[in-house]
């Protein structure tokens, strides 16, 4: 870790930390309170990746859509109208609309293999993303002179590193510049997720063998062909399942590679001095 310990921390003149963990757990509160100091740049990877890495996967997919419509076709053919996604960091769901959900056609699904490939498309995306960390950590001080530092990460970022590897290239490149940080949720935490993604579920990237696995669960447990797959009720199915698989990986990053905040520590912090307080904390635990 490039804080070894409280006093590390507290007298770091450059404070640089990474969120990970699931949605819904307060990277992004923190992320705005830091941000909101002045003093505190804010990376966001599904940003950067929605506005680098997978604009024109997004916005050709809008134009695809609106070539099916004589009246927009025409204008499109004679550039008279111009398409683009508007992603911010509140808004980020023009990314979860591309990355759509594996299912009946009928029901707004795209066909599974479709689906695979938008999902490796996300994949190479994030991993690009995340290894952009230390070209802003430069850019953030060199070109508007921030001392400190946030990377909000998506809750995928366990799904394409190996936290047991001592060498896993995604996670050396980021600990060796930003203290990684697991928000951690508890039970309750946990059935209060699942009953918000019930609500409203929205598209999700995982790992493929995962992504195969549970889809091929699925087709047998409820006996259904791809057609007939509701895509709401696939990915609320197999929203659960995540939560359980990535669990471990959470937990094996912050044990390997930095420390763990619970989702109710992180309901307590109101300002900068409330967070470094956290953390220093933290840093203090055996």
């Amino acid at each position: 870790m490039i804080y070894q310990s409280a006093e590390a921390w507290r007298n770091a003149p450059q404070k640089r930390v990474l969120f990970f963990g699931m949605s819904g757990l307060g990277k992004t509160y923190l992320s705005n309170i830091l941000r909101d100091q002045g003093d505190w740049f804010h990376y966001s990877i599904d940003y950067r990746i929605g506005t680098r890495y997978m604009g024109e996967y997004i916005a050709d997919n809008a134009k695809r859509e609106a070539m099916k419509v004589p009246f927009l076709r025409d204008l499109l053919m004679s550039d008279s109208i111009h398409i683009s996604s508007n992603i911010t960091f509140e808004n980020l769901t023009p990314v979860s609309s591309y990355l759509g959900k594996p299912g009946s056609e009928a029901k707004g699904g795209l066909p599974y293999a479709e689906y695979t490939r938008r999902q490796e498309q996300f994949r190479q995306a994030e991993v690009k993303a995340l290894m952009d960390t230390t070209y802003f950590i430069e850019r953030a001080e060199a070109l508007y002179s921030y001392p400190h530092f946030i990377c909000d990460t998506g809750g995928s970022i366990c799904e394409w590193v190996n936290p047991e590897d001592p060498n896993d290239p995604i996670l050396k490149t980021l600990a060796n510049n930003t203290l990684l940080i697991w928000l951690k949720g508890d039970e309750a935490h946990t059935e209060e997720l699942i009953r918000r993604f019930d609500r409203a579920p929205k598209p999700m990237s995982y790992q493929a063998a995962f992504l195969d696995r549970v889809w091929n669960e699925y087709l047998t447990l409820f006996q259904k062909e791809e057609s007939q797959v509701d895509p709401d009720d696939f990915i609320r199915w197999t929203y659960a399942q995540a939560l359980a698989h990535r669990q471990p990986r959470y937990e094996a990053m912050a044990r390997n590679w930095g420390i763990t905040l619970t989702a109710d520590e992180v309901s307590t912090v109101k300002s900068a001095e409330d967070f470094d307080m956290l953390i220093a904390k933290a840093l203090e635990q055996p």
